[in-house]
């Protein structure tokens, strides 16, 4: 089993992966932005380093969990600007990142004796703190062999996809369909509120029969008919998805009618919902009505 392994990115998602691995026997090193998340990583005996760069450099095993393809790209570029990349290191990369800067990176490490996975994830927070996501992955099989015990460590399952670029591939139609799921199950909520059946009872129809998805079974009893819309990932990141997996349509050639309308429902002009706020108020089941008129 390796036994170094780094985090950078220590924020909702992060901070759990870190703890699940330390939990797990591993010797765990991480670096943040912020010195609060730094603090409580401390505590919780995980070894902090003031660069990126010194967590690559103790680590065999470096996992990523960062807002944008960019700032994967300036870690990577940054540790091999420090030398950090002497030994040989496996980058797992679990921010929702572009297919096209993966399989960039992964070409430049390899050439350099190392390894690069993207390795985005599904299962939130919770999931994180339990080690029980679900990773698509993409990537050379030598490197997914090699990284198998973090993997494990990190997830409940693990699904190798395909080469470099193809679990961001995997995520972006992931996430494209959950924006989608959000606001269809919000709208037949909305409709059996405003013609006289709860949102409650008419819920639970649906996740019995065939309307359910993730987000009718676990997202909207959880943190939307609770009120809570606490399910810590933010709208801004839901809204950089939905913009990513746009653009790879439009460089793919694919059309998607369907997902530029919810794209632009999810506008914060269109829907209210700040960046910075819940990505589940989307989900807001308010009754909807349209004022009858005669004839």
């Amino acid at each position: 089993m390796t036994q170094s392994v780094g985090v950078i990115g220590l924020g909702a998602m992060g901070m759990g992966m870190a703890r699940s691995l330390l939990a797990k026997g591993f010797s765990v090193a991480a670096f943040d932005l912020a010195p609060q998340a730094m603090a409580g990583a401390a505590e919780a005996g995980i070894v902090t380093h003031e660069t990126p760069a010194g967590v690559i450099e103790a680590s065999d095993v470096i996992v990523l969990s960062l807002p944008l393809a960019s700032h994967v790209k300036a870690t990577i570029e940054a540790g091999l600007a420090a030398d950090a990349f002497r030994a040989p290191k496996i980058i797992v990369d679990t921010s929702t990142s572009e297919a096209s800067v993966s399989r960039e990176l992964a070409a430049k490490l390899a050439d350099l004796g190392h390894g690069f996975l993207d390795a985005p994830v599904s299962g939130g927070p919770q999931g994180a703190a339990s080690g029980s996501l679900s990773v698509m992955l993409g990537g050379d099989a030598q490197w997914v062999a090699q990284a198998k015990p973090v993997l494990d460590a990190l997830a409940s399952r693990v699904i190798h996809v395909g080469p470099s670029g193809s679990g961001n591939i995997a995520k972006l139609v992931n996430n494209m369909l959950v924006a989608c799921h959000m606001l269809t199950t919000a709208e037949g909520l909305r409709l059996a509120k405003a013609s006289g059946l709860p949102a409650e009872d008419a819920l639970s129809v649906i996740n019995s029969a065939t309307g359910r998805s993730a987000l009718s079974e676990i997202h909207f009893p959880n943190w939307v008919m609770s009120g809570s819309f606490d399910s810590g990932f933010s709208a801004g990141l839901m809204r950089k998805d939905v913009r990513l997996a746009l653009e790879l349509a439009q460089e793919s050639g694919c059309a998607m009618p369907v997902s530029e309308l919810v794209a632009s429902l999810w506008t914060e002009e269109s829907s209210g919902v700040s960046d910075n706020q819940d990505f589940m108020l989307l989900g807001r089941v308010e009754a909807v009505t349209k004022e009858k008129t005669n004839g």
